[in-house]
């Protein structure tokens, strides 16, 4: 039996972005339920917020200038950990 994939969103604590991460979490685990072993919170400092797929950088906002959209980071991880999953209104 094979591992299945960890998704770990480091954000800034100093900044307050906890509840932009938790909210992602939640957006995340809903989607891909099963698809997932781990959903990790990873606090930082210096206005951080970076998403990883197995340690793979998938999204970074010092890199993009912004935060994810709900919606990108569900097209994101579903590229890498079931990329067949129809994501329904995501995929839209």
């Amino acid at each position: 039996m094979s591992q299945k994939p960890r998704v770990e969103i480091t954000y800034c604590a100093q900044c307050r972005f906890v509840l932009r991460a938790t909210w992602l979490t939640q957006e995340l685990l809903m989607t891909f339920d099963t698809d997932l072993g781990e959903v990790a919170l990873v606090p930082g400092t210096g206005g951080v917020f970076e998403v990883r797929v197995d340690g793979e950088l998938v999204w970074s906002k010092k890199a993009q200038g912004r935060f994810p959209e709900s919606k990108e980071l569900k097209q994101l991880v579903r590229d890498r950990v079931a990329p067949d999953k129809d994501l329904g209104h995501s995929d839209r």
